[in-house]
């Protein structure tokens, strides 16, 4: 079992929770399940809850603070960021249009529902009474919720996770202000953060099909249904509809609208590069290969891949974002759970913050799923139902990561001039064998 990828380990462990719990449920063994098997997946919720916090902090540190001065960040900075918003807001809006319509959650039926909401009324509850209080609430207070009063009370729930960002940002703002060599031990500091939460998430990850195993177990026996199942593959068609329209319609079409370069071309620069995402799952291990495709047969200057590829890694999470908003939606309506606009609305600007500190690594959209669920009261556990299917989207959703990274680039190098012809080099050929 140790030898096999992790992504296969999980989908063992999927089939094997599922098996033993439809075992379980026909032997009457639901308390045993519940006792002794179900803890095991709330642990690992929890393991994976725990390091949220930290890893946004952390990585969202070290993203801005790689912009090194505040006259890049009011330039080059300025539009990178920009427009790195615009395609995530869009990736997430195209998530969420996809997945209302489709409605993938709705084919459970009612019992299941019933079911699964008897389990989680605590949660529906808090859901309503934040609700009550939002609406009488006055217009600006989000405004004001988002400033904290107190950062360690903030940190103290992952439900706060836009006033930690807020914090964060305004931190790493003033951190490029002070003196460099001030500064160094403190950026150097939250770099060493940084790597240490991304090693724990691929420690907790190793536990994921054991997480896996007990939750899905869990799942079967208190509200066994093939709804489920049928539901799980119109959630990934509605994903990898999201991702197509994203990567084979809004980036190149907004390359050939702004700087002039074909649909053939482009995709022709950038093939390796999404190749290599593909099977990494990973934007940080791909950046070399994207770097150079970019800068050599995309025709951008030095200048421009160096600040802007590198700050895209970390900040633009594009596929991330539309998944987070289709799986969240899809938990909430396999719940039964009615979201309104408002809630929407909450989504978007949650799922857009987390992309900004999402690590580019394989397993972090998860870690910030979890934030996104807790944001809008939908409950955590329903991570269950969609963690089988994960790696493969992962690996599609990373495509879409890359593919906008380079997308900005060029958008980016055409607005200050530094958009030329490739110039290929032929012994960089070998990244096309990658």
């Amino acid at each position: 079992m140790k030898n096999l990828a992790l992504h296969w380990q999980i989908l063992i462990g999927m089939a094997l929770g599922v098996g033993f719990g439809v075992i379980a449920s026909s032997l009457g063994w639901g308390d045993f399940v519940s006792d002794w098997i179900k803890p095991f997946g709330t642990i690992f919720i929890n393991s994976l809850k725990l390091i949220a916090i930290p890893l946004i902090v952390a990585s969202l540190i070290k993203g801005i603070t790689d912009l090194k001065d505040i006259s890049k960040l009011s330039n080059m900075g300025l539009r990178t960021i920009g427009l790195y918003v615009m395609t995530t807001v869009v990736a997430i809006v195209i998530g969420l249009v996809i997945v209302n319509v489709v409605a993938p959650g709705r084919s459970i039926d009612q019992t299941t529902r019933d079911n699964l909401l008897n389990d989680f009324a605590a949660d529906a509850g808090n859901q309503i009474t934040a609700a009550t209080a939002q609406a009488d609430a006055g217009p600006l207070q989000a405004l004001v919720d988002l400033v904290p009063d107190n950062i360690v009370g903030a940190a103290s729930s992952n439900g706060n996770m836009l006033q930690v960002i807020f914090f964060v940002i305004f931190f790493a703002i003033g951190l490029i202000l002070i003196d460099p060599k001030r500064a160094a031990p403190v950026k150097d500091f939250f770099d060493g953060v940084n790597e240490v939460v991304l090693k724990l998430i691929d420690l907790i990850m190793l536990t994921a099909p054991i997480g896996v195993f007990a939750l899905l177990a869990s799942l079967v026996v208190e509200a066994p249904s093939k709804d489920l199942f049928v539901a799980l593959i119109m959630y990934s068609a509605c994903v990898l509809l999201g991702l197509g329209i994203m990567i084979f319609g809004v980036y190149p079409m907004m390359v050939k609208v702004f700087t002039g370069r074909s649909y053939r071309n482009f995709f022709a620069g950038m093939s390796p590069a999404q190749l290599l995402a593909f099977s990494t799952s990973s934007s940080a291990a791909t950046l070399p290969v994207t770097m150079e495709r970019v800068e050599e047969h995309l025709g951008v200057d030095e200048e421009v891949t160096s600040f802007v590829l590198p700050i895209g890694a970390t900040i633009n999470m594009d596929g991330t974002s539309l998944y987070q908003a289709v799986a969240a939606v899809f938990i909430a309506q396999a719940y039964g759970m009615g979201l309104d606009l408002g809630d929407q609305i909450t989504i978007i600007v949650t799922a857009l913050a987390a992309s900004i500190g999402s690590a580019a690594v394989p397993g972090a959209g998860m870690v910030m799923l979890v934030i996104v669920l807790g944001q809008v009261g939908i409950p955590e556990v329903g991570l269950a139902l969609i963690f089988a299917v994960d790696r493969p989207l992962d690996m599609c959703r990373t495509v879409a990561n890359v593919t906008g990274d380079a997308t900005v680039a060029m958008l980016v190098a055409k607005s200050v001039g530094k958009l030329g012809e490739p110039r290929e080099r032929k012994l960089d050929d070998h990244y096309a064998e990658v």
